[in-house]
């Protein structure tokens, strides 16, 4: 993984993490079920932005090198169609 990407995913991981601790906090509290809907649906949407950024990065590094070698280019289309098949579940 490039350092760049690195450290720019822990420091969206680490916001995601406050945004969990704030959506527990809401639920011990008893807020409104809509409030707290609203919370999840940021946090999802905030690990879809962070689930983009490895994405990208795996494009960029990982299978840039598959392809290019010998062999991997199958292995590699294989890997992206699985991951999308699990974005697609619901």
């Amino acid at each position: 993984m490039r350092e760049d990407v690195k450290k720019k995913s822990i420091r969206r991981l680490k916001i995601i993490a406050g945004q969990v601790n704030g959506l527990i906090k809401a639920v011990e509290e008893g807020k409104y079920c809509i409030d707290v809907i609203n919370q999840s649906l940021a946090v999802q949407e905030s690990l879809k932005s962070v689930d983009l950024l490895f994405l990208e990065n795996h494009f960029n590094t990982c299978l840039k090198h598959k392809i290019n070698k010998k062999g991997e280019s199958e292995k590699a289309i294989k890997e992206l169609l699985k991951v999308y098949k699990l974005s697609k579940k619901k």
